[in-house]
Formats: structure tokens, C-alpha cells, sequence
């Protein structure tokens, strides 16, 4: 690896080669189905759902109609998809509008119909629909505890769909007797297609008894209303073997795998050896950032597991427990526990990014760091540690200029985090 590589442009170049390879337009053509004898009718929900709603309309050959639901500021243009905004990730009511358009979008289909479902990551704020009884302010409630509690992706979902109208795979069933192909970009470790979104249109065999062992499990504390229908056969959602869904098929267009393969490929052909630690990290942000120092500095230090130079790349979606009242999102917070780490380390550069290119709540996507940046912050007035324990890390690279800010991308495979030692 040459001297002069620069640290910044080689993450940035890292970020665009993952986000390329999960671009709608590029990789959705060879996921297409067949044309129905009927009619065609599309629906998506998700952060790159406008889109994956803009490629599928570039690339079909057929009539078509339907509606797409996706994140404020993250439409794109289209012909004949619909495409609405709503709030993410707490729902709201054009969200809760959004979602009773879509089920009366799919009344009434006949078997010789097909439902393209266009369905990536954000679609679980995007789509509420709280059971009978319910409101949207109990869907809200129950949300925002799921966020706060440091829950992985794959157990809020568990709960999500046992409170739910639409997910769970409810939206296929909602689609019946039409045929439902389901084209997901997943934002999932491990890439289960039921979990991305929380699968509105494919269901798993999660129970109601798995719901409510998470919710003990991690302390939410929700209204005894809530608890008893989620404990309820009412909430049962449809298991993978129910005959009505048999027909319905789906393919994953695009995965946190693919996209760190393709920033691996570009690192190589600048001839910096990568290695993909792994493409499905969950746990809490701040262990997986003390982590990732751990090993960066052994590299740094003793030249183990992998000599220098080296590039360590890895994905997945960590969670933030919040205990401050600091801004930020899991990436910036994944670095400022990754710059305490290796404060003082010379050569060692960091870099942690949300490929939709929205990290947590403000608007940048993550943030860079190295060796000084915590030594930096003291030297402003500072207290880097008293900033990671009010959930601050924002605040932390704002000061230093070092936020990455890209606006939405179009699509979300989850996190992407890149260590450079030199």
C-alpha cells in the first residue's frame, strides 16, 4: 500500500463501491418475474422503497400500478408508483394513512394477478397498522420503547409483527389468492427475508410466546392492553408453511455480503489487502467498537491476526441502549468508542457509516476518526468518555469535523465500518 494513500478518500471511495453494489437500478433486473395473465400491482415500503419503485417501472415491460411508502426527503421521481412519505423511525399519520392504501390497493385481486412487493429496511415505521382496537399512539409507544431498549433488529421485529395488521406476513395474506413476488434489499444480519421490514409479506415462525419473552427479556414496560392481545391468538401472524402463501415467491437484490465484497474489491484493486471480519455484527454499538480497537490494535502493535497494512471491513446492525440524552445514531457511537480505543495509536484510522445514508437522528450518515481524535476533543474542552456515556457521539464529531454527511442513497444494506492500519 502506497504512502500517500489518503484515509478519508479511501473510505468515502469504500462507502460509494458498497452503495453501488446496492443500487435498485443496477441489481434488480435479474430478480424479475414473470408478467401475469392479470394485473400487475406494486407495492413497497422502506427507505430506498422510492427507488427500487423507480428501477422496477425502468424495468418492466408491462402495465402496472401501485404505491410505495418511504422516509421523508427520500422520494424519487416515478410514472406510475405512487410514492408517499412518512416518519421514520417513529410512525406517524401519513404513515398509518399510507398503510390502509395499501391494503385497499389489494382487495380484490384475483389469482391471475401478481403483487410485486418492494420491501427494504425502514418499512416497519413506514407501514403501521395497529390491530383492531389499537391506535397509532399505542403502535408509537411500543416503538419507541423497542428503540430505546437495545433489542436486535431481528427480536424488535418478533414483536413488531405480533402488533400488526401488515406484518408478519399479513400483506401477503391480504393480497390473496394473487401471486406475491417479493424483492428485498436487506438491511437484516444474516439476511432473513421475514425480518426485513418485518416481513409484510413473508412470514416466519416466530411466536407469540417469543414476543413475549423479548419484552421481559429487555424491560419494556408496555400497557397491560398491549401485552394481552400480543399474548392473544389474535396476534398470531401466518406461519412459512400456510397453503394460501404457497405460490408467493421472493429474492434478496441486495445484502450487507454483497456490498462489503464490492468495498473489499475496491480497496484490493488500489492494492490495500482487506479482510471482512464479518457482514452480520449485532450487540450493543460501544462493545462492538471496543471490539474492533481491540484487534485494530493488536495489528497495530504485534502485527496479528493480520500483518500491516491491513483493512478490516464488517456490517450488520449493532443497537444503542440510551441511558444519555445526547444525539447520534449507532455508527457515530460504534466510532467514539472505537477512537477511546485507540487514542495514541499512530496509523490507525476509522471509519462507520449507515449505507442509507441517515445515521441514527441527525443527517449525517457516520463519521471518521484516528489515533487523536480523542486526544483532539480533550484539547477543545471536551470529555470524549462523558460524551459516549450520554449517548453524545454526534456532538463529539461535530466538533471535530469529521461527520460524514451524504443525504439518502437510495438504498440501505445496514452498516458498513472500515479500519485502516497502516
Amino acid at each position: 500500500m502506497g504512502a500517500a494513500v489518503e484515509p478519508k478518500a479511501l473510505f468515502k471511495g469504500l462507502f460509494e463501491a458498497a452503495v453501488a453494489a446496492a443500487d435498485p437500478h443496477a441489481v434488480m433486473k435479474a430478480h424479475l418475474p414473470q408478467r401475469p395473465k392479470g394485473r400487475t400491482v406494486v407495492i413497497g415500503a422502506g427507505k430506498g422503497a422510492a427507488h427500487m419503485a423507480a428501477a422496477f417501472e425502468a424495468l418492466w415491460d408491462g402495465p402496472l400500478s401501485g404505491l410505495a411508502v418511504t422516509r421523508y426527503g427520500h422520494t424519487e421521481p416515478t410514472r406510475h408508483i405512487a410514492v408517499l412519505e412518512a416518519a421514520h423511525p417513529t410512525p406517524d399519520a401519513a404513515g398509518l394513512a399510507a398503510g390502509e392504501k395499501v391494503l385497499a390497493l389489494l382487495d380484490g385481486l384475483g389469482p391471475d394477478d401478481l403483487v410485486v412487493a418492494l420491501i427494504c429496511g425502514g418499512g416497519s415505521a413506514l407501514l403501521p397498522a395497529p390491530p383492531e382496537g389499537f391506535s397509532l399512539e399505542d403502535e408509537q409507544a411500543l416503538n419507541r420503547q423497542l428503540l430505546a431498549s437495545g433489542m436486535p433488529i431481528s427480536g424488535m421485529n418478533t414483536v413488531r409483527k405480533h402488533f400488526s395488521r401488515i406484518k408478519g406476513g399479513r400483506l401477503a395474506l391480504a393480497a390473496h389468492p394473487a401471486r406475491v413476488h417479493t424483492l428485498l434489499i436487506s438491511d437484516i444480519p444474516g439476511d432473513n427475508p421475514a425480518h426485513v421490514a418485518s416481513g409484510p409479506t413473508i412470514p416466519d415462525a416466530a411466536t407469540r410466546a417469543e414476543a413475549l419473552r423479548l419484552i421481559a427479556q429487555y424491560g419494556l414496560e408496555l400497557p397491560e392492553t398491549v401485552l394481552a392481545h400480543i399474548g392473544s391468538p389474535a396476534a398470531d401472524a401466518p406461519q412459512p408453511d400456510d397453503p394460501r402463501l404457497s405460490r408467493n415467491t421472493h429474492a434478496v437484490i441486495a445484502s450487507a455480503k454483497l456490498s462489503l465484497e464490492a468495498a473489499a474489491q475496491y480497496a484490493e484493486a488500489r492494492g490495500i489487502r482487506a479482510h471482512i471480519l464479518s457482514d452480520s455484527i449485532e450487540g450493543e454499538s460501544r462493545e462492538a467498537g471496543r471490539v474492533h480497537a481491540a484487534i485494530a490494535r493488536e495489528i497495530a502493535l504485534n502485527d496479528r491476526p493480520f500483518a500491516r497494512p491491513a483493512l478490516l471491513l464488517s456490517g450488520g446492525e449493532t443497537t444503542v441502549t440510551h441511558h444519555g440524552k445526547g444525539k447520534g445514531g449507532r455508527n457515530s457511537e460504534f466510532l467514539l468508542a472505537f477512537a477511546l480505543g485507540i487514542a495514541g495509536l499512530e496509523g490507525v484510522h476509522g471509519f462507520a457509516a449507515d449505507t442509507d445514508g441517515i445515521d441514527g437522528s441527525e443527517d449525517n450518515a457516520g463519521a471518521f476518526c484516528d489515533g487523536t481524535s480523542a486526544e483532539r476533543l480533550r484539547a477543545m474542552g471536551t470529555d470524549p468518555a462523558a460524551l459516549l456515556a450520554d449517548n453524545d457521539a454526534w456532538t463529539a464529531f461535530d466538533t471535530l469535523g469529521d461527520l460524514f454527511i451524504t443525504g439518502p442513497t437510495g438504498t440501505n444494506v445496514n452498516d458498513l465500518r472500515a479500519i485502516l492500519v497502516r
